[in-house]
């Protein structure tokens, strides 16, 4: 009997150990795919003008690229996930990832700008659209309650890394290779996850489900008009159009843009409730947008990414336009907050599975805030690089806090059957927070550089009156946001004096880092504003056991 138990043991250990070494796989698939996901968003920014000059085009030519890339995704990814629902979460995760490895060896072997809008903003986009909304429901179809904070949080924790190491990854290729072997390694690696996902388990699609056409189609235009206006904000003015800039009855089309994407949602809603009612099947469940937990989810997924976009677009700013630093020394001093934000991801569902999501999400919100104060404190002109270090240590302790809660939380709000549509809200969220949290950022920075700038070389003595006047009529729309070299370069050509380039200069060093600070915060606001919205976090661990007595 002594021996037959001990067999037995081991046959159990044995099995045990290949459990878990497959969900470490399966684990491993979603996070190289939630990577390979996130990396466009950052990887390409520092290589905008040589990508530019490779095609023949212009720098806005680019940038509308990467904003169309962002319009796709906030359009269809809810019908993404509604598909995923239909066909199977896996099988929508690899039709994705063919689509987006279409699209990437498509954009490495663009010759123009229209092939680059083909491959990268439109079948990049639209396989992302799959993808994204089907990691979600692969995680809870693959891990039980009890494991998924944890895949959850490593898996946001490896799409805020490439976020962060995305300048680096494309400073490192552009500068010793060319930008086009970063969407071919994009290929390789999106071959190597379908190679992968062959570990993982799909729910079985049992009933046949239909595609909501029309609610597809206005959530798409709804969605698609509303980014569209976020996006160009900066450009043409929010409220009242920039000079030189297009208005519409004397607004901004920024205006018009969000008001027709918000009737157009509106329409969307009364659409599915009336499907709802009929017993139809609409694009998306009316009630989930009833439910506390899961829109408490999505609101703190949304403070999230407006937050930490905007981080991402100040701080390599900070380091390599005031600070001079090259791309890859600005992706290496970005490094610390992904490791203590994959650090939180990870330990806290491990060292602390019981812990109150709410508590954690709270932490985490502090935790950024004063990460973000103590940067723009410390920020000063003499001020070296190092300085960075120990806010984005603590910023990205925050954002692990919160990737490895939020997930569970808002999957968990709702059966394991309509997470795909779960997934599909989530990425929109984000996708709608990144989108917010960019153009906030930016708009605030020029805003506030502008009115600095002007208002310094306007009491410097050392600038005569007739350029601070000229200054004033040529720069009121908005300043750029350039290096001293450069400056000094457009002010010489110009025929300035070195005494009033090197005013002007020293003016625009202040007024560059009044922009940083205003936008840094206003981030910090939107963080604490994020605070008073934790209410609809529970208190409980997702699939934690419930106390006798408790409700």
């Amino acid at each position: 009997m002594g021996r037959r138990s001990r067999v037995r043991s081991v046959t159990l250990d044995a099995r045990d150990a290949q459990t878990a070494q497959g969900a470490g796989a399966v684990l491993l698939t979603l996070c190289a795919g939630q990577f390979l996901m996130a990396l466009d968003s950052s990887v390409m920014n520092v290589s905008i003008a040589t990508v530019a000059k490779d095609l023949d085009t212009t720098i806005t030519g680019i940038q509308s690229a990467i904003v169309l890339y962002t319009l796709v995704m906030a359009m269809l990814m809810v019908t993404g996930g509604k598909i995923g629902s239909m066909i199977g979460r896996k099988r929508a995760f690899i039709v994705g990832l063919v689509i987006y490895c279409s699209g990437s060896l498509t954009t490495a072997l663009a010759p123009n700008l229209p092939v680059l809008l083909l491959g990268w903003s439109f079948l990049e986009g639209v396989g992302a659209a799959l993808i994204m909304p089907a990691i979600v429901a692969l995680v809870a179809g693959n891990f039980p309650p009890e494991g998924r904070p944890r895949a959850y949080g490593l898996v946001g924790a490896a799409g805020a890394i490439a976020i962060a190491v995305g300048p680096l990854i494309g400073g490192l290729a552009t500068t010793y290779a060319s930008w086009r072997w970063v969407f071919a390694g994009e290929v390789l690696i999106g071959a190597g996850i379908v190679l992968l996902s062959r570990r993982m388990a799909d729910t079985p699609v049992e009933k046949r489900s239909h595609l909501d056409l029309l609610g597809s189609v206005l959530w798409a235009l709804g969605m698609g008009l509303v980014v569209l206006g976020v996006l160009f904000s900066s450009e043409w003015g929010l409220i009242m159009p920039k000079e030189d800039g297009p208005s519409i009855l004397g607004l901004s089309p920024v205006v018009w843009l969000i008001l027709g994407g918000l009737l157009t949602l509106r329409l969307f809603m009364g659409h599915i409730r009336r499907l709802d009612a009929a017993g139809a099947e609409p694009l998306i469940t009316p009630a989930l947008f009833r439910n506390r937990q899961m829109t408490g989810g999505l609101v703190m997924f949304f403070f999230q990414f407006v937050v930490m976009m905007g981080i991402f677009f100040v701080i390599p700013l900070y380091l390599s336009v005031a600070l001079g630093l090259s791309a890859i020394d600005t992706g290496l001093r970005i490094t610390p907050l992904s490791i203590t934000m994959l650090l939180a991801a990870a330990g806290v569902p491990k060292f602390l599975p019981s812990v109150s999501p709410r508590r954690v999400v709270e932490f985490g919100l502090v935790a950024v805030v004063f990460g973000i104060v103590l940067l723009f404190t410390a920020m000063d002109v003499d001020a070296s690089a190092s300085i960075v270090t120990v806010p984005l240590l603590l910023i990205g302790l925050g954002f692990g806090g919160l990737a490895s809660q939020l997930g569970a939380v808002t999957v968990s709000a709702v059966p394991d059957e309509q997470s795909p549509e779960v997934g599909g809200l989530q990425n929109t969220a984000t996708q709608f927070g990144a989108s917010i949290g960019t153009a906030l950022a930016g708009a605030i920075l020029i805003t506030s550089l502008t009115s600095s700038f002007l208002s310094g070389i306007a009491q410097n003595p050392d600038v005569p009156p007739e350029v601070s006047s000229q200054g004033s009529v040529e720069l009121a729309s908005g300043i750029p946001f350039i290096s001293d070299a450069d400056l000094e370069a457009a002010l010489e050509e110009a025929g300035a004096t070195p005494e009033v380039t090197q005013a002007v200069v020293d003016e625009n060093e202040e007024a560059r880092l009044d922009g940083l600070r205003s936008a840094l915060a206003l981030l910090a606001l939107i963080a604490v504003l994020a605070l008073f919205f934790t209410r609809r976090i529970p208190e409980r661990q997702p699939g934690a056991p419930v106390a006798s007595g408790s409700p």
